[in-house]
């Protein structure tokens, strides 16, 4: 399998913990795989309904992450993430996120000008995307 990445791009995270939450322009859906939600369960001795809210329509994710009533995520605390380690793919990624390109069997990684960490910090190589990508394959069904 193949994949492109953008050239050029910069990216530091500046820990704002935009990605957590919804904001004024965006509505944030924080994916779980199966795998992901059993794992925080299993490490935080939380039970699933607890932290999550099943969904369909979305495979290979088949729970979304409850928030809190200002709209961030169960997880974050003080404005850091209390699972950090455990954090699911799609946290992994932001503010890269992998898609699929069917008919060319080609997965493209793209970004948001969203993230005020984006054109800030090291230059992305390809080295890093290939560590992404690696992960979504390993976690991936």
């Amino acid at each position: 399998m193949e994949f492109t990445c953008p050239n050029n791009v910069h990216f530091e995270c500046s820990k704002c913990g935009l990605c957590c939450g919804d904001t004024k322009e965006k509505t944030r859906r924080i994916l779980l795989l199966e795998t992901e939600a059993k794992e925080i369960s299993d490490r935080t001795g939380l039970r699933e309904q607890e932290f999550t809210i099943q969904i369909t329509g979305k495979t290979p994710y088949f729970y979304e992450m409850k928030k809190r009533i200002e709209g961030k995520c169960y997880f974050l605390k003080d404005n850091r993430c209390s699972i950090y380690e455990l954090r699911p793919l799609i946290c992994r990624f932001y503010p890269f996120e992998l898609k699929f390109e069917l008919n060319k069997d080609l997965h493209i990684f793209d970004f948001t000008f969203e993230c005020p960490g984006i054109s800030k910090g090291k230059m992305m190589a390809r080295k890093d995307f290939e560590v992404l990508f690696l992960l979504a394959k390993e976690r991936l069904p």
